[in-house]
């Protein structure tokens, strides 16, 4: 009998942390607050219990009782932080703390604005990420593959990961609310996946993938479906069009980011007009007003398809190009210093620059995939635009730190292979940016 309750005591830890389906995951965080989503097994009531990392002082969120409807998913707000602070954090189910075997740690954002320099900080960009399962895959070889990515991605200590769109990917057995649950949960659920989900703080985009069929637009019959699940997994601050699509925006220190839908207006890739619809004119309209009144040292525009690139291949930016004429000139006409675009969609990375006459060149950095199928290049990827040495056709992923004075920011891009070795890195300074 001995014996048995010491197995028992010894199995404890594993069992209570069976009760967990997938996360913790740190959504946005902010200066007053912070979202940690949970997913449990089945209904319970989850509730956080944090301090900040050398104080003892302990605070204790309210309990968030999870349900079968809404997917089992806490959406928790840990609500009594301060500015610029680290914080360690407990997970609690049915009033038991469940235990893992790697930190959980979230962070506030600093207030400097007026006080000093804006602080350095650094994230991980990424796409394109397939998790195998056997039945709903295809036959033959799997598409995906490499989850060691996410424990390289992990040892680059980001401050926050940005996903840029098929961030997984639907199958065909999908296409129902209940296929979609499911499928959002075996990507979520990811064993390899969890250490970053916990101790980096994530925001996303969606592109065709995640948001419905290959290549699909806003004819798409489940896209209020998919918005219902994308609002459900994933911890962005806000939604610019409350009942239409995912566009929002974020900023990090001296930094925003503009997370743009290329899906939800998008007219279909086949209708053969110029001036179809990509973003559609209220998102452009907005984008546009947004970056206007922005003073950010760089503006960061991320998107599901590539957008400098002239190459009217596959879903670019290019192949509308009402919409990006458009686009190029009121940013040149407007004077909005500071624009970059970070891009995925290809499985190819590389980097793009256009040089525009009487102003700043304007840089897409495309990376992807993270776990999905490799691609080659083709051969109108080899134009004007493409910087050298960028092209790279193997999975990758980048890391982005910017870091300087206010008036001389400088943003490192870094691209990594999946075991996290570098395989290129470019720095772009705010000053040539305007």
């Amino acid at each position: 009998m001995k014996s048995i309750f010491i197995a028992l005591f010894l199995l404890a830890p594993v069992l209570l942390a069976a009760q967990i389906k997938s996360g913790p995951m740190l959504g946005y965080a902010d200066m007053k607050e912070v979202l940690i989503w949970v997913q449990t097994q089945q209904a319970a009531s989850v509730h956080i219990q944090y301090h900040e990392i050398g104080d003892k002082k302990i605070y204790k969120t309210d309990p968030v009782r999870t349900e079968k409807a809404t997917a089992y998913i806490a959406r928790i707000i840990a609500d009594e932080v301060t500015m610029g602070k680290k914080y360690a954090y407990e997970v609690w189910v049915n009033n038991k703390k469940m235990s893992f075997d790697y930190p959980l740690e979230f962070q506030t954002q600093e207030l400097w604005q007026y006080r000093k320099d804006p602080p350095a900080f650094s994230f991980i960009f990424g796409t394109c990420n397939y998790v195998n399962e056997e039945g709903t895959d295809r036959p033959g070889r799997p598409y995906g593959g490499a989850d060691e990515v996410y424990a390289a991605m992990h040892a680059q200590k980001p401050d926050f990961m940005l996903w840029g769109g098929d961030n997984f990917y639907y199958r065909e057995p999908d296409y129902t609310r209940t296929g979609m649950i499911h499928r959002n949960d075996h990507t979520r659920g990811a064993k390899s996946l969890q250490p970053l989900l916990a101790n980096v703080h994530h925001y996303a985009i969606w592109d065709d993938h995640d948001y419905g069929p290959n290549d699909s637009d806003r004819s798409f019959p489940l896209k209020h479906t998919s918005l219902e699940m994308f609002k459900m997994y994933w911890g962005n601050p806000n939604f610019i069009f409350p009942n239409e699509g995912i566009t929002g925006k974020f900023q990090w220190a001296d930094v925003e980011f503009f997370m743009m839908d290329d899906r939800w207006f998008r007219a279909p890739n086949e209708i053969a007009d110029p001036q179809k619809a990509y973003w559609g004119e209220k998102q452009m309209t907005w984008l546009l007003d947004a970056l206007s009144g922005s003073k950010a040292s760089f503006k960061v525009i991320v998107n599901g398809g590539q957008v400098v690139s002239p190459a009217k291949l596959f879903e670019n930016m290019a192949n509308y190009e009402g919409e990006r004429n458009h686009l190029l000139k009121e940013l040149k006409n407007r004077n909005i210093p500071g624009v970059l675009f970070l891009t995925g969609d290809r499985h190819i990375s590389d980097l793009n620059k256009l040089t525009r006459e009487g102003t700043y060149p304007l840089y897409d950095l495309t990376v992807s995939p993270m776990t999905a199928g490799k691609a080659d290049a083709v051969k109108q990827d080899y134009n004007e635009t493409l910087v050298e040495g960028t092209l790279v056709t193997e999975r990758a992923f980048s890391k982005i730190e910017v870091s300087g004075p206010v008036k001389d920011r400088v943003l490192k891009i870094t691209i990594h292979n999946i075991k996290g070795d570098v395989i290129w890195t470019k720095a772009l300074k705010s000053s040539e940016l305007k």
